[in-house]
Parts: structure tokens; sequence; C-alpha cells
């Protein structure tokens, strides 16, 4: 029952008999190193970047080719200036919104120019260049981490209690503009998306299921209606808002190590496929080759048939290359 990687991911989502599981880490700065490539081209450049991931695909086998390289793509936008360095990710110099009274005039961004559109352009070029063989996955931030990008951390933290209406407005502008982000990658060649909402584990469980998931489901409806795969990935400790998650509407949801994945699927119930979620320092880049298979059962056992492997958030730089093989091959050697 051989199929490829896209038939592969899209026969577990839906339910359907597949030869074995799909392997779906995030590995963004290990392939610019691993191929020659300083992070700054990565980010800047998508031919570098695609480059990396039909290489990395090839090399390792694995199931998706993934267009993920940071989350200031929108921010730079929206006028933040950027830096950018060798071997971590850029960031942005400024706040856009330092005053938030510049929200009112703030213009919306085309997703077909800048940093956006170099996004899109490694879409279609991945497309090009790999057909219906892989999953291709672009990516968006999700309504509280662009948020937080454009607004600050603090300050927005402090929003959420001081001025919601503002967080409203603000998050309802940044849905909009990654309604449009997505739907720009889906058109160039994108079989599925991945959400970035990194701080929504940092509020609490009723502001979660309030202000930030209604914006989230949104999103992924916009997504799904426009016939790709949703993959939600929230970085942290997401226990407290598991059962939320599963409202999402996204086909896969990954998990951080923080979070339990037999808790997970407890308070999920069976529909999401999981996705992680061991620890990517001390299993992934500290472990061994037998560690890293032990984690990947141990995750599928607490997971069950509706799995996709993987670690809990990014292969960190310096990870043996054994250990990425050693993910595949569990994937390879396990059944649904």
């Amino acid at each position: 029952m051989a199929m490829n990687s896209l038939q592969r991911t899209t026969n577990l989502i839906e339910g359907r008999p597949i030869d074995h599981l799909p392997a779906m880490p995030i590995i963004m700065l290990w392939a610019a190193a691993r191929y020659g490539h300083s992070y700054a081209d990565y980010t800047r450049d998508h031919g570098v970047l695609c480059e990396c991931q039909l290489r990395l695909c090839e090399e390792f086998g694995l199931d998706v080719l993934q267009l993920i390289s940071d989350p200031v793509r929108e921010t730079a936008d929206c006028g933040a200036e950027m830096i950018y360095y060798d071997d971590n990710p850029p960031r942005a110099a400024n706040l856009v919104l330092a005053d938030k009274s510049a929200l009112r005039t703030m213009a919306m961004p085309d997703p077909y120019r800048g940093r956006m559109g170099d996004r899109v352009a490694g879409a279609a070029h991945l497309r090009e260049a790999a057909g219906d063989e892989y999953p291709i996955m672009g990516w968006v931030e999700g309504p509280i981490a662009e948020a937080v990008d454009l607004r600050g951390m603090t300050d927005l933290m402090m929003d959420l209690v001081t001025d919601i209406e503002f967080c409203r407005d603000l998050m309802d502008w940044v849905i909009e503009l990654e309604i449009a982000f997505a739907l720009a990658q889906i058109d160039a060649g994108c079989h599925m998306i991945g959400i970035g909402d990194a701080a929504a584990s940092l509020v609490s469980a009723d502001i979660y299921r309030a202000e930030i998931l209604p914006r989230e489901q949104r999103l992924v409806a916009a997504i799904r209606e426009a016939g790709a795969i949703a993959r939600l990935h929230i970085c942290g400790n997401t226990t407290h808002i598991l059962a939320d998650m599963a409202e999402t509407g996204c086909e896969i949801i990954d998990l951080d190590h923080t979070a339990d994945m037999g808790i997970a699927r407890e308070r999920m119930g069976p529909g999401p496929v999981l996705l992680g979620n061991f620890d990517p320092v001390s299993v992934v880049l500290d472990g061994t080759p037998d560690t890293v298979y032990a984690a990947c059962r141990w995750c599928h056992e607490q997971a069950g048939r509706r799995y996709i492997v993987g670690p809990g958030c990014e292969v960190p730089p310096g990870t043996p290359a054994e250990n990425i093989h050693t993910m595949v091959r569990y994937a390879r050697e396990a059944t649904a």
C-alpha cells in the first residue's frame, strides 16, 4: 500500500488506511546550516529556503515541505525594520504599534509583496518542483501572536486587562491580514497552512476562550474553505486550553513538550491528529537514536492512531543527523 507523503497525510486526516505514520518535525535553522546557507539568506530568499527544504526531504524522507522561517514576515510588511542574523531568526528593531493609536491609520499590507510575498513565491516554487508529492505547508501568525509582534508582549498583556476593546480591534485587523496571507499561499500552491499563535499559552483559559479562539476559528474556517489543511502550533504549556484548542477546527494540532500528550488526547477527543511532543532539547538535541525512538513510541502510544511524528517544537541547531533519521525510521516502522 505504497503512497506518497501528501496521500499519507490526507488519508490519516480523513481516517483512511495509511502505509505508515507521517514524520513532520519543524526544521529551519538546522536545514540552513546543513546545506551551507546563512539563516539571513534562508529567511530573505525563498530560493534558498526551497532548496534546503527539497534537499531535506530527499535526504531524510520527511513528509512535509515547510515554508515556516520566522514569525515577523507580516510584522516587516506592516512597517517594522528587520535585523537579520546569520545563525538566528530575524527580529523587529521597533514596535509598529508602540503608540496604539497608530492602528487607526495602519495600512493593510499586500500579501504578494515584501516578506510575505517572498513566502508566497516560495509556495509556487515548491509546488512547481514537487507537485502533489508532499504536503506543502505555508505559515501565518495567529491573532495574539501577531498582535504581540506589532504591539510588544508586555504592552499587549497589559492591554488585555486595561483596554480590551483595543485588543479586539487589533486582533480583528490581524485576522483580516492573516486570512489574506493564508489564501495567497494556498493559491500559490500550499496544501496546508500552519498557524503559529505562541502567546496564546500565556493567557488564561477564559481570555483564550472569549477573545482568541473565535478569531482562530475564523482563520481556520477560511483556510479549510479554500481547500487546505489547517495546523495549529502554540508554543509553551497549553494544558489549560487543550479542550478549547480542539474547537479551532484544525485537523492537525501540535503540542509542545510542556503539555501531556495523554491528557491532550483525553481532553481533545478522538478528532484532531496530534503532532509532538517530545522535548526538542533533552531528547532531540542531546539524546541518542535510542532515546529518540523511545520518545516517538511513547508519544504515539499516548496520542493513539491519529498521530504524526515530531518533537514539541523546532529541531535545534546542532542536532545529530541520526536523531532526525530516527524520527523518520520510527514513522516508517509504525502504523496508525
